[in-house]
């Protein structure tokens, strides 16, 4: 097996034919990362029946894990999209936060949407409320825009049941409750700071609304909304009990008087990811008008369908770093960089340069996951707390930076009325902003948990 200087070029060279492959021949993810998955093992010198054991495993391995939990997210967040709800979520924290705050409105609102929503159809989705917010408020629609896109990335890149930071965490052997928990400390402030660079900078160009509809139009479209608590039902239910789920794992070292017996028991098993998310999307259907079992059951099969793709590449990306974690990667990043004392910052410019180099965050996330995670008792980060900070770390540099070869930055193109130049100016830049700032957050709190864990 190849070890050493060779080993390097190999891994250099596997990473350079994935991002070939997916941003120049536009060969899809999944094929591209199976590939990645297949070469590497022979290349490196492993053998042909256990490099295709490796990729299979690796494939099931990862969905077993994570499987059930996207597609329950998924949805849910179909239920959300297609029911009005987002729409509801939207008026509601503006009516809580005010319309003088209506920037920091649209930021909020995107990182709920985003939870179990892709950022690019929660964009989508909230587009024509933006508008019509917009020439309400007297704000430039670049404005809105970028606080409502902001908003929306944060969240799909820290919080699961978004499939990034899930699948992440199943590569990474990371508890997805504590990721969940983790991942909304971390997003609270920088959703404000991408308010903040929407007040401050976006607003230097001015983009006419131009809105098509009011809101009321937007609501008439949907026809019967529901109502606000069984909008923020499926999203507010499923995290509570995952956190109590996480609280519940704890006592028996920490807490043994705390929860016990049959209690912990049932918080486990409520709070494990898979269920809590089952009882999230069975809530979900009551967003559907008068519970319409068809309507239901089509809006399940798009979930489903939507979920399809999620899973072929996250299976992909779990064979990719199988085959990873079977070379002696260990050895050699123990004596490059471990006197280095990098941890974290390493995960976060790998996702960064996988970023800027790919376009998709998920697909960045996916192959830096792969990456980072036979290198974590390297980089000091192979304790839970570790691993937990370990994928926000890749979160935190896979939205750095956004800009032509992603599809989310034509979409805030397009839907905003922005120029390509003064896309790259208000998007583009923030991003590298929301990046650079999460990953300061980001050491900060590990090294805080680090002293009271």
């Amino acid at each position: 097996m190849l070890e050493g200087f060779p080993l390097v070029l190999l891994l250099a060279a596997s990473v350079a034919f994935i991002i070939i492959a997916t941003a120049k021949l536009d060969l899809h993810a999944f094929l591209a990362l199976l590939i990645a998955a297949y070469l590497t093992a022979l290349a490196a010198g492993i053998d042909p029946a256990e490099a295709a054991s490796l990729v299979t495993s690796g494939f099931g391995g990862i969905l077993g894990y994570i499987g059930i939990v996207i597609i329950a997210g998924t949805i849910i967040g179909t239920c959300l999209e297609r029911s009005g709800a987002a729409i509801v979520i939207a008026e509601t924290i503006l009516d809580y936060v005010g319309e003088e705050y209506t920037t920091q409105v649209m930021a909020i609102t995107g990182s709920f949407v985003s939870i179990p929503v892709f950022c690019d159809s929660g964009f989508i989705i909230l587009s024509g409320l933006n508008r019509s917010l917009a020439e309400r408020s007297g704000l430039s629609l670049s404005t809105l825009g970028v606080a409502l896109a902001g908003g929306l990335y944060v969240t799909h890149v820290f919080v699961p049941p978004t499939p990034g930071p899930i699948a992440a965490a199943g590569i990474i052997g990371a508890d997805i409750g504590l990721v969940m928990l983790a991942g909304i400390i971390v997003s609270a402030p920088i959703v404000i700071v991408a308010a903040m660079w929407a007040d401050k900078v976006a607003s230097n160009y001015h983009i006419d609304p131009n809105p098509e509809m009011t809101i009321e139009d937007i609501k008439d479209e949907y026809g019967t909304m529901p109502s606000r608590a069984a909008s923020f039902a499926p999203l507010l239910i499923p995290i509570a009990l995952i956190a109590l789920g996480s609280i519940a794992a704890f006592p028996e070292a920490e807490n043994p008087e705390l929860i016990t017996g049959a209690l912990q028991r049932w918080l486990l098993f409520l709070g494990d990811p898979a269920v809590a998310l089952i009882i999230g999307a069975f809530i979900a259907f009551a967003i559907v008008p008068d519970f319409d079992s068809d309507v239901t059951d089509a809006w399940v099969s798009d979930g489903i369908k939507s979920a399809a793709v999620i899973l072929a590449v996250t299976g992909a990306g779990g064979a990719f770093g199988a085959v990873l974690s079977a070379l002696p990667l260990e050895n050699l990043i123990t004596n490059t960089l471990g006197g280095l004392g990098i941890g974290l910052l390493a995960a976060f410019i790998i996702a960064a340069a996988m970023k800027t180099a790919l376009g998709s965050s998920t697909v960045a996330i996916l192959t830096t996951a792969s990456l980072v995670a036979p290198l974590l008792g390297s980089l000091g980060l192979n304790t839970e707390i570790g691993q937990v900070f370990t994928v926000l770390a890749i979160g935190a540099g896979s939205m750095t930076v956004s800009h032509a070869n992603d599809s989310y930055f034509w979409i805030i193109t397009e839907f905003s009325d922005m120029e390509t130049a003064t896309a790259y100016q208000a998007w583009t830049l923030a991003t590298l902003v929301l990046g650079v700032s999460s990953i300061i957050w980001i050491v900060v709190l590990q090294n805080v948990a680090g002293m009271v864990f």
